[in-house]
């Protein structure tokens, strides 16, 4: 007997039909295996096997059909006890390194580019999760009048990143104003995570020496610091390529399909749960029914962590259960890798 239970025979007939299902996407008869696969048996022989392997969890039989498809399990078999990580070809890696090039764009267009050519290079859905802030310190902040009714307020962390985001005023703030402003700011928060800032902002702005002018800039940092210093990490910070190519793929030929493609794609709460989970966890394959929520049942996830210092997010793609593991491996962790190199 060999892993999972399964005698030397199962074990070959079981790797021949998902071979044939994940090239095809038909499901695989006994004949198409005895064509396709020197296993040295007779037809009737696989057909058997089939059976045998059908009890015990890892193939199905559709209805319609006298071939077999591999179930959840039998990829997370096939995944565990057979692929090899390679590196992409040279083909894929010259595509990949055209598109993540080192340059000043921001964390997200990077992200943007690394989904979109993973995407076009596996054919599923390329996806990212941005650097999760609340663990990155503080070094300081920037404040500038840009309006009579806003203020850009910079991020500068101690990861090297540069944040920025606008802060509403009532109405025109005097330049000396903002500066002390900006110095109090300085003074009470820089060398503090982001996490810390948010939860302790009130207790250390309150006692801050300052005019009626500087007072009310400070309380708008106090009432709205959850989102002034709470820079995204929620659905927004989930990044998408094309959904194109995934939807061309065999199993998204039904209207039903496709309608679970384009729930699957305006859900950014239901990705971000599913992915920011991954930060800490190197590369991650979560196939079908294995996925948390019923939502993703039909698909699999193959996705890999990036880190720069304390900066961490994910990487990978999204696809139906039947997809080239070996080569999608292959490629997401080689991305991952170009990513954490950008970020350096």
């Amino acid at each position: 007997m060999s892993l999972e239970g399964l005698s030397d025979r199962e074990f070959r007939v079981l790797e021949a039909v998902i071979q044939v299902y994940i090239e095809t996407a038909e499901p695989a008869g006994s004949q198409t295996v005895v064509q396709r696969f020197p296993l040295g048996v007779s037809s009737a022989t696989i057909r058997n096997t089939m059976s045998e392997l059908e009890e015990k969890g890892f193939l199905y039989h559709p209805h319609t059909s006298a071939g077999r498809i591999p179930t959840d399990r039998a990829y997370r078999w096939y995944v565990d006890n057979l692929i090899r990580l390679s590196p992409p070809s040279s083909e894929d890696q010259r595509k990949l390194q055209a598109e993540l090039v080192p340059s000043r764009s921001a964390m997200e267009e990077i992200l943007r580019r690394a989904a979109q050519v993973l995407g076009v290079l596996t054919h599923e859905l390329g996806v990212a999760v941005a650097p999760a802030f609340d663990r990155v310190v503080l070094d300081k902040l920037d404040l500038v009048a840009v309006s009579s009714e806003r203020l850009l307020l910079v991020f500068h962390l101690k990861s090297g990143a540069v944040r920025t985001i606008f802060v509403q005023v009532a109405g025109h703030m005097p330049a000396e104003v903002v500066q002390r402003v900006a110095q109090t700011l300085n003074d009470r928060l820089a060398g503090f995570t982001l996490l810390e800032i948010r939860t302790t902002l009130a207790e250390r702005l309150r006692d801050a020496d300052s005019s009626a002018g500087e007072r009310e800039l400070l309380n708008i940092f106090i009432e709205e610091g959850e989102e002034i210093f709470g820079l995204p990490s929620g659905p927004e910070a989930v990044v998408l390529g094309s959904a194109q190519m995934l939807a061309g793929q065999p199993e998204f030929a039904s209207s039903g399909r496709i309608r679970d493609l384009l729930e699957l794609t305006e859900r950014r709460d239901l990705l971000q749960q599913a992915l920011s989970a991954r930060r800490s966890t190197g590369l991650t394959i979560t196939i079908g029914g294995e996925n948390n929520d019923s939502r993703l049942a039909g698909f699999t996830l193959v996705t890999s962590s990036y880190r720069s210092g304390d900066l961490s997010g994910v990487i990978g793609v999204i696809g139906p259960t039947r997809m080239p593991y070996d080569k999608i491996v292959g490629l997401v962790d080689h991305t991952s890798r170009l990513v954490e190199g950008l970020m350096e």
